[in-house]
């Protein structure tokens, strides 16, 4: 079991559209691993890799004890709607009502590289979808009508989280001693 740190709000990660998996591989599998782990100790109803600091489309999730993951999603959504609660471990502790498809069917692939096709109603594909956005680089809190964003960004100000550091990037050292052109 690998839990990770979860980026917060204000990290560039969170506003970086994700590359798509080209490789199925161990790397692969222990990602989806340390999001499985990561998402159940936090716990939420979903993570996706960027919230751990992985530009990669991946997400995992824990529906009405359902926890699945799907890599390079592509969605389908109803034209009907579902207005209700939505949360973020990247936004802790701060839920505001956000409108939703009501349907998805989300097409992908598993950790395994074989072909996967999700269809949820109503909080799975609220999940879904709300993970995916994570994927393309939005926030849930882009989704809300102006009014309820203005507020969610004044709550987002005040909380206590807000403008914490966040992980710093490894210090890089230079060798004291002659690489002869083979490093820095």
């Amino acid at each position: 079991m690998s839990i990770q740190s979860i980026r917060l709000f204000g990290d560039p990660v969170l506003r970086t559209p994700a590359s798509p998996v080209v490789d199925f591989d161990l790397e692969l599998r222990k990602l989806v691993q340390d999001l499985t782990d990561t998402m159940l100790d936090a716990p939420g109803a979903g993570l996706a890799a960027p919230q751990i600091g992985v530009g990669l489309r991946v997400f995992t999730w824990n529906v009405d004890g359902e926890v699945g993951h799907l890599v390079n999603p592509d969605l389908s959504l109803s034209d009907e709607t579902q207005d209700g609660d939505e949360g973020c471990l990247s936004i802790p502790d701060l839920v505001f009502d956000c409108r939703r498809a009501l349907h998805v069917v989300a097409k992908g692939y598993d950790m395994h590289g074989e072909p996967v096709a999700i269809e949820g109603s109503e909080l799975l594909a609220r999940a879904i979808q709300h993970e995916t956005d994570h994927l393309d680089g939005i926030l849930f809190v882009e989704r809300l009508d102006p009014e309820t964003r203005k507020l969610a960004m004044r709550a987002i100000r005040e909380a206590e989280w807000f403008g914490a550091p966040q992980m710093t990037p490894p210090t890089i050292k230079v060798s004291p001693h002659p690489t002869r052109g083979l490093g820095l």
